[in-house]
């Protein structure tokens, strides 16, 4: 299951795990890219499905899981990579209306997730992994607006906490904590700041990330590959942390 689908980092996750074999459940609020995506992936000889819904909106989360388990019979692994944010205001110029919205999406739709895929993988009693969309934001305070650098620090949060209660049940929960990469949603946020170069000027290898680089990173941590890796957060951010 791959949350925020439709495009960037989503897409390209989407691609990756169904070239190495993964049934595909993408989930977007963008119906006609989502099905875009999915024929593409079918016609490319893989097992795809589109179902379009809010993560914001818990019964929209539950019927895509329920959506998975009814055309493949289980879920074994997550990449809950939608997230939504925005640029260029200080603390006391955000109004209530963002700070609710850039929450609601990063934080809440990561906890709506985790609430309705968790409990799927433990009744198949084999386990999973889970993996959350963190930020650099959610290690440092990046130039992002204040909300999305407290709502990136929740996520690794969550991440941390699952990790703990379910590690029993063999579901491994982990984070990327990933730089600038070049998405639409960064396209819309280098037009409010004026310039690509302070962004690329953070990392060390001064350069953006390709959405295929974070979903290699992804496709890992869901992979037996990674089968000692919990409750972590995994950077890729060409260095950032680093400075």
């Amino acid at each position: 299951m791959i949350t925020g689908a439709s495009s960037g980092i989503g897409a390209a996750a989407a691609r990756l795990f169904a070239a190495q074999g993964a049934h595909v459940v993408l989930m977007a609020r963008r119906a006609d890219l989502l099905k875009s995506l999915a024929d593409e992936l079918v016609a490319d000889g893989a097992r795809a499905i589109a179902v379009p819904g809010d993560v914001t909106l818990a019964d929209d989360v539950r019927h895509v899981v329920e959506e998975a388990v009814r055309h493949f019979g289980r879920l074994d692994a997550a990449f809950n990579n939608a997230g939504w944010g925005t640029a260029g205001l200080a603390v006391h110029e955000v109004p209530d209306a963002l700070y609710d919205q850039i929450m609601d999406v990063n934080v809440r739709g990561v906890w709506n997730c985790l609430r309705h895929q968790i409990p799927v993988m433990i009744e198949q009693g084999a386990g999973g992994a889970i993996v959350n969309m963190s930020s650099t934001a959610g290690q440092f305070a990046t130039g992002a607006v204040a909300p999305y650098v407290a709502a990136k620090h929740a996520v690794l949060g969550l991440t941390k906490a699952a990790a703990s209660d379910y590690g029993q049940h063999g579901i491994r929960v982990n984070a990327l904590v990933v730089g600038s990469t070049a998405t639409p949603l960064l396209d819309q946020a280098i037009k409010t700041i004026g310039s690509v170069q302070p962004v690329v000027a953070r990392a060390i290898q001064q350069r953006l990330a390709h959405p295929t680089e974070v979903a290699h990173a992804a496709a890992w941590l869901c992979s037996g590959s990674a089968s000692f890796v919990t409750g972590t957060a995994i950077a890729v951010d060409g260095g950032v942390g680093a400075i």
